[in-house]
């Protein structure tokens, strides 16, 4: 039974947790001072002593009326400008959220009192997921670098050029052709005569009576 009543209590407490890291943290501006000219702690040393994040509260503690809440820009703030407000807080014990990270500026509503001191500067840290987790880069020992390596050249193979073959040259078409040498030509030429010349010889001898002549023929 003891222990069932711890573990409820401490699921409270978690739930409880939720819901005020949800809500943020509520800060009392200036302490028991409140919003003051002269605060027993200067506002800005303050503000560097707490961390502030988004949704946290700011309360200004001031009497209605005779003071006011002003949220201004940089220029503005060390100006003690107080017509160009971005927003106002006049209702008395004011209640501010924060609902971004970065710089606010705050300044009284009266100038004179803004000049003496009553100004405060918060800077709201910004929100931080957890990193990826990256893979471990390659040490730059471990790491080789390795140069392209190109083909080998093989080398080419010397061609020479092609050699034409001889082109038989045309002869001329007014070129006559030789013919052909005719064998034995001449040695027919040469009995024929002879046997003619002897032929003529006997017919001459007869005809004139010399037989003679044709025996010599003979």
């Amino acid at each position: 039974m003891g222990f069932e009543r711890y573990l409820a209590s401490v699921l409270i407490m978690i739930m409880l947790s939720f819901i005020t890291s949800a809500q943020g943290y509520k800060f009392y501006v200036g302490g028991r001072d409140g919003w003051v000219v002269s605060p027993s702690e200067n506002y800005n040393h303050w503000a560097e002593r707490n961390r502030f994040q988004v949704n946290d509260t700011l309360f200004f503690k001031y009497k209605k009326g005779s003071d006011s809440v002003l949220l201004v820009t940089r220029e503005d703030y060390f100006s003690c400008n107080t017509n160009n407000p971005i927003q106002s807080l006049t209702e008395g014990d004011s209640l501010f959220t924060f609902d971004r990270s970065g710089p606010f500026f705050f300044i009284t509503g009266n100038t004179d009192n803004c000049k003496k001191g009553q100004k405060l500067i918060v800077v709201v840290m910004a929100v931080r997921h957890k990193p990826q987790q990256q893979p471990p880069s390659p040490s730059p020992s471990s790491a080789v670098t390795t140069a392209p390596v190109s083909p080998p050249t093989l080398p080419i193979p010397e061609t020479n050029p092609p050699v034409e073959s001889p082109k038989n040259s045309e002869a001329p078409s007014d070129a006559v052709e030789p013919s052909p040498p005719e064998h034995g030509s001449g040695s027919f030429k040469l009995v024929c005569s002879t046997w003619l010349v002897l032929g003529f010889g006997i017919w001459v001898s007869m005809a004139l009576g010399l037989e003679n002549v044709v025996c010599f023929w003979c």
